[in-house]
Protein backbone atom coordinates (compact mmCIF):
# COMPACT_ATOMS: atom_id res chain seq x y z
CA UNK A 1 0.00 0.00 0.00
CA UNK A 2 1.04 3.59 -0.58
CA UNK A 3 0.74 6.26 2.09
CA UNK A 4 -0.51 9.79 1.34
CA UNK A 5 1.56 12.61 2.82
CA UNK A 6 -0.07 15.24 5.00
CA UNK A 7 0.06 17.68 2.06
CA UNK A 8 -1.64 15.17 -0.27
CA UNK A 9 -4.39 14.67 2.32
CA UNK A 10 -4.78 18.41 2.85
CA UNK A 11 -5.24 19.04 -0.86
CA UNK A 12 -7.63 16.07 -1.23
CA UNK A 13 -9.82 17.51 1.52
CA UNK A 14 -9.62 21.02 0.07
CA UNK A 15 -10.69 20.32 -3.52
CA UNK A 16 -14.44 19.99 -4.02
CA UNK A 17 -14.29 17.48 -6.87
CA UNK A 18 -11.95 14.66 -7.87
CA UNK A 19 -11.96 12.60 -11.06
CA UNK A 20 -12.59 8.85 -10.71
CA UNK A 21 -11.29 6.87 -13.69
CA UNK A 22 -12.29 3.28 -14.42
CA UNK A 23 -12.03 0.92 -17.36
CA UNK A 24 -14.33 -1.80 -18.57
CA UNK A 25 -13.07 -5.36 -18.91
CA UNK A 26 -12.25 -4.66 -22.59
CA UNK A 27 -10.29 -1.53 -21.63
CA UNK A 28 -12.84 1.15 -22.55
CA UNK A 29 -12.04 4.14 -20.29
CA UNK A 30 -14.54 6.10 -18.22
CA UNK A 31 -13.91 9.18 -16.03
CA UNK A 32 -16.45 10.93 -13.81
CA UNK A 33 -16.39 13.87 -11.39
CA UNK A 34 -16.95 12.96 -7.74
CA UNK A 35 -17.70 15.29 -4.85
CA UNK A 36 -18.76 12.81 -2.15
CA UNK A 37 -15.33 11.67 -1.00
CA UNK A 38 -13.33 11.45 2.20
CA UNK A 39 -10.10 10.07 3.60
CA UNK A 40 -10.38 7.03 5.84
CA UNK A 41 -6.62 6.91 6.52
CA UNK A 42 -3.42 7.63 4.60
CA UNK A 43 -3.79 4.47 2.51
CA UNK A 44 -7.57 4.43 2.03
CA UNK A 45 -10.23 6.76 0.63
CA UNK A 46 -13.98 6.43 0.47
CA UNK A 47 -16.24 7.56 -2.37
CA UNK A 48 -20.00 7.45 -2.08
CA UNK A 49 -21.98 6.17 -5.06
CA UNK A 50 -25.15 8.12 -5.75
CA UNK A 51 -25.23 8.04 -9.56
CA UNK A 52 -22.72 5.47 -10.85
CA UNK A 53 -23.92 3.32 -13.74
CA UNK A 54 -21.06 2.66 -16.20
CA UNK A 55 -18.61 3.43 -13.42
CA UNK A 56 -20.15 0.84 -11.10
CA UNK A 57 -20.28 -1.79 -13.84
CA UNK A 58 -16.63 -1.09 -14.64
CA UNK A 59 -15.55 -1.40 -10.99
CA UNK A 60 -17.41 -4.70 -10.64
CA UNK A 61 -15.69 -6.10 -13.74
CA UNK A 62 -12.30 -4.43 -13.17
CA UNK A 63 -11.62 -3.07 -9.66
CA UNK A 64 -8.47 -1.14 -10.68
CA UNK A 65 -9.15 2.63 -10.62
CA UNK A 66 -7.42 6.00 -10.48
CA UNK A 67 -8.50 9.10 -8.57
CA UNK A 68 -6.99 12.37 -9.77
CA UNK A 69 -7.19 15.74 -8.04
CA UNK A 70 -5.44 19.08 -8.35
CA UNK A 71 -5.44 22.76 -7.61
CA UNK A 72 -3.41 25.13 -9.73
CA UNK A 73 -0.10 23.47 -10.58
CA UNK A 74 -0.19 20.92 -7.76
CA UNK A 75 -1.93 17.59 -8.16
CA UNK A 76 -1.85 13.87 -7.53
CA UNK A 77 -3.16 10.64 -8.96
CA UNK A 78 -3.98 7.76 -6.61
CA UNK A 79 -4.12 4.31 -8.17
CA UNK A 80 -5.36 1.16 -6.53
CA UNK A 81 -8.07 -1.43 -6.09
CA UNK A 82 -11.63 -0.80 -4.93
CA UNK A 83 -14.12 -2.81 -2.98
CA UNK A 84 -17.83 -2.00 -3.06
CA UNK A 85 -19.76 -2.06 0.20
CA UNK A 86 -23.57 -2.01 0.18
CA UNK A 87 -24.12 -3.30 3.73
CA UNK A 88 -22.40 -3.01 7.07
CA UNK A 89 -21.34 -0.23 9.40
CA UNK A 90 -19.18 1.71 6.94
CA UNK A 91 -21.97 1.72 4.34
CA UNK A 92 -24.55 2.80 6.95
CA UNK A 93 -22.26 5.64 8.11
CA UNK A 94 -21.73 6.70 4.49
CA UNK A 95 -25.47 6.68 3.79
CA UNK A 96 -26.09 8.86 6.85
CA UNK A 97 -23.26 11.25 5.89
CA UNK A 98 -24.65 11.67 2.35
CA UNK A 99 -28.21 12.15 3.58
CA UNK A 100 -27.18 14.82 6.10
CA UNK A 101 -24.83 16.61 3.68
CA UNK A 102 -27.30 16.63 0.79
CA UNK A 103 -30.25 17.71 2.93
CA UNK A 104 -28.22 20.72 4.15
CA UNK A 105 -27.52 21.61 0.50
CA UNK A 106 -31.24 21.35 -0.33
CA UNK A 107 -30.66 18.50 -2.79
CA UNK A 108 -31.53 15.22 -1.01
CA UNK A 109 -29.50 12.20 -2.13
CA UNK A 110 -29.19 8.55 -1.15
CA UNK A 111 -25.94 6.60 -1.17
CA UNK A 112 -26.13 3.29 -3.06
CA UNK A 113 -22.65 2.11 -2.01
CA UNK A 114 -19.43 2.99 -0.26
CA UNK A 115 -16.53 2.58 -2.67
CA UNK A 116 -13.32 1.89 -0.75
CA UNK A 117 -10.04 2.56 -2.56
CA UNK A 118 -6.89 0.95 -1.19
CA UNK A 119 -4.12 3.17 -2.55
CA UNK A 120 -1.30 1.19 -4.16
CA UNK A 121 0.59 3.93 -6.05
CA UNK A 122 0.69 7.74 -6.03
CA UNK A 123 1.83 9.89 -8.96
CA UNK A 124 2.46 13.60 -9.29
CA UNK A 125 0.58 15.36 -12.06
CA UNK A 126 2.14 18.83 -11.79
CA UNK A 127 3.30 20.21 -15.14
CA UNK A 128 7.01 20.16 -15.90
CA UNK A 129 9.83 17.63 -16.05
CA UNK A 130 8.43 15.59 -13.11
CA UNK A 131 4.94 15.23 -14.59
CA UNK A 132 3.69 11.68 -14.15
CA UNK A 133 6.50 10.74 -11.77
CA UNK A 134 5.71 7.98 -9.32
CA UNK A 135 5.94 9.47 -5.83
CA UNK A 136 4.97 6.53 -3.65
Amino acid sequence: MAQMTERMKELFDKVRTVVLSTASIDGTPNAVPVGAKKIIDGETILISDQFFNKTLANMKANPKVAVTYWEGREGYQLKGTVTIETTGQRFEETAQWIEEMSNKAGFPLKSKAAIILQIEEIYGIAPGPGAGKKLV
